[in-house]
């Protein structure tokens, strides 16, 4: 009798949940899906250290002294409206150290202020944190969960099906190919969000926090369904679609490079974890991600090609971050190209190419580079792009 009652609460319990579920979609619109348009790309803005904390009576840090007077949040507010004008991006992506929690009053207030021009733009964004979003008002997860409620954004505190997982805004989005096309029902392109921590919870580690085995399950469980998916009917393809990954903290792999070997600058140490915690070795693996990409070191904006896979910083971002005075603040593009068939339909991603942009007179890009490209045979190719 006890065995019969529990499968029958079970039952009703899932048809509750499930009848809650369709209300919420039925009052607040279903989650928009990202696909390509009709170009053949996706573009994604991302955005590093906004450090944004309580709007114009925040000075600027690390400018020249005839800019201090003027210079407030509002400068990093300015820039981010300017970049979305000048790319129209289709995604755009806050990767931590949004707010300067030491700095920012009210933590929600804040929040809300630093994703205003994303939320107006109308335009799909999402954000993870950094090391210093949590030292306001509200705790780690408060911050992500104040995320998660405002307008226009796809960011998740935690995958549903991830019961037991560190951190909060662990998650993915599928990018599906052009609609009409063979690919509509495909993601062509997969994009991983993590929580790399803030700083370390064991005493005998120093330093910052990490991507921590539960997180990396997550990812292997996620990349292998992505990839079962994608190599399997309908249009079963021979080989995963490209993955793209964002977090705030560097990995320590990110020491691997010099001058000859990346592109960009490095004019400061790599900040990551003491300890390596096997994440870079997880998406080797895995065998689907291109590409990393990392906040946390304001002075760096390099990307370097490490067994496959780049590793790229954006650069300092906010007025209220340290940054160095003459040095822009700057943002990366990253966009995604589909290929054409003879018959002129739009295929799968053929390549994913980055520059960056500075916030001068003219919103200079700099660095343009091919970061992945598909080869005839399906495999891989790399080119350096002259320009943006």
């Amino acid at each position: 009798m006890g065995a019969g009652r529990k499968i029958s609460c079970l039952s009703l319990c899932h048809l509750v949940a499930a009848l809650a579920f369709s209300h919420m979609i039925a009052v607040f619109g279903a989650k928009k899906q990202l696909r390509f348009g009709q170009n053949g790309q996706f573009k994604i803005l991302q955005v590093a250290d906004m450090h944004f904390a309580d709007g114009k009576t925040t000075p600027c840090l690390n400018v020249f002294p005839s800019q201090m007077r003027t210079c407030s949040d509002l400068n990093t507010t300015a820039f981010v409206e300017r970049m979305i004008r000048a790319e129209q991006p289709d995604l755009i992506v806050f990767t931590g150290d949004n707010i300067f929690g030491f700095d920012a009053t009210d933590a929600a207030k804040s929040l809300t202020a630093a994703f205003a021009p994303a939320i107006s733009s109308n335009i799909p964004w999402v954000a993870v944190l950094g090391n210093h979003d949590q030292q306001s008002t509200l705790s780690r997860e408060g911050v992500m969960r104040h995320i998660v409620d405002l307008k226009n954004t796809l960011s998740q505190v935690n995958p549903a099906e991830a019961h037991i997982i560190d951190g909060f805004g662990n998650y993915n989005l599928e990018i599906s190919g052009v609609k009409g096309s063979r690919f509509q029902n495909k993601s062509v392109l997969n994009l991983y969000f993590l929580d790399s921590g803030d700083y370390s919870t064991v005493p005998s580690i120093t330093g910052y926090g990490w991507i921590k085995p539960s997180q990396q399950f997550w990812f292997q469980r996620t990349s292998s369904n992505l990839r079962r998916a994608y190599m399997s009917n309908p249009e079963p393809q021979r080989g995963p679609a490209p993955g793209l990954v964002y977090f705030h903290i560097p990995l320590p792999e990110f020491a691997s490079f010099d001058s000859s070997n990346f592109t960009g600058v490095k004019q400061e140490g790599i900040s990551s974890a003491s300890v390596n915690s096997g994440f870079f070795t997880t998406m080797v693996e895995a065998g689907d991600v291109k590409a990393v990409f990392t906040g946390h070191d304001h002075l760096n904006d390099f990307c370097g090609e490490l067994t496959g896979i780049q590793l790229c910083y954006a650069g300092g971002f906010g007025y209220h971050a340290y940054g160095k005075a003459g040095w822009s603040r700057r943002a990366r593009v990253v966009v995604a190209s589909l290929e054409k068939s003879e018959k002129g339909d739009w295929e799968a991603v053929k390549s994913i190419k980055t520059w960056k942009r500075l916030d001068d007179q003219l919103l200079t890009a700099i660095d343009g580079q091919a970061l992945w490209s598909k080869s005839p045979a399906g495999g891989r190719r790399k080119k350096h792009v002259v320009g943006a």
